[in-house]
């Protein structure tokens, strides 16, 4: 897996966007090793059960996906993204790419 893990600074970038830990209870699953396999199940297309063990529980990165999709963290991420890109001239605002494979037909119209 050399070559797809988060560099430091990326990591800072995106640590500041999470949502932070509790003080109470029980000790929170390490953000970053928990954020690389929700990556590596997204790049990779593998199963939940099928991560690798070095990036911890299947059962943990999977609930953290979850969660952080309720609070909003992956679309901060995304604008936190484009933000960076379009301060750096590198989006082309434009072009625009649109993809309605998801958008149900409409019967009988």
């Amino acid at each position: 897996m050399t070559g797809t893990r988060l560099t430091d600074d990326q990591w800072e970038r995106i640590a500041a966007l999470l949502p932070p830990k509790k003080t109470m209870g029980r000790p929170r699953a390490d953000d970053r090793r928990t954020l690389e396999a929700i990556l590596f199940v997204l790049r990779t297309g593998c199963r939940w059960k099928d991560l690798p063990t070095e990036l911890g529980s299947a059962t943990t990165a999977w609930r953290r996906l979850k969660q952080w999709e309720e609070v909003g963290v992956w679309e901060s991420l995304w604008r936190a993204v484009l933000s960076s890109l379009d301060a750096q001239g590198k989006l082309e605002w434009a072009q625009a790419f649109l993809d309605g494979s998801f958008v149900p037909a409409k019967r009988g119209e």
